[in-house]
């Protein structure tokens, strides 16, 4: 089925179908598809807004199954080093090992200000808090006020 196809090579393929969930590409005496998340480096709503039938594309073996005779392309792979986007490096996270969200993660609420803000020192920030924590205890007051009623 595949003799000359091998997994990593790029060809060069002729889109036959589109389906909702990828497309089907000729490879010449085989056919393989292209699932929509190897189309594009961004988010493809539509394929047929990133491809037609009738398209000549380079496309990457990701996989041959011989026993399904199915071939797994990708597009997006076949794309040469300076087109594909750099992936942007996150901080990571030490996971909390009790599975709890920590306090942290409850202050994140997005601000929509649009003036920026200088950043806070520690005595502001304890300002702050004590306030916060005022409020809160105020409002507890009141509903075990009404409770005792």
């Amino acid at each position: 089925m595949s003799d000359k196809l091998e997994v990593g090579s790029i060809v060069e393929g002729k889109i036959v179908r589109i389906k909702p969930f990828g497309a089907i590409v000729s490879l010449g005496n085989a056919q393989g598809l292209v699932h929509i998340s190897q189309v594009a480096n961004s988010f493809v709503q539509d394929i047929n807004d990133h491809i037609k039938i009738g398209d000549v594309v380079k496309v990457k073996v990701l996989s041959i199954d011989e026993e399904t005779h199915k071939i797994a392309l990708s597009i997006r792979d076949a794309l040469p080093k300076e087109e594909r986007p750099q992936k942007s490096e996150k901080p990571f996270r030490k996971p909390n090992p009790q599975g709890q969200r920590s306090n942290s993660d409850y202050s994140r609420a997005p601000s929509y200000s649009t003036s920026p803000k200088p950043p806070m020192d520690f005595e502001d920030k304890m300002k702050e808090w004590a306030k916060q924590s005022n409020e809160r205890q105020t409002t507890l007051n009141k509903r075990a006020n009404k409770r005792s009623y």
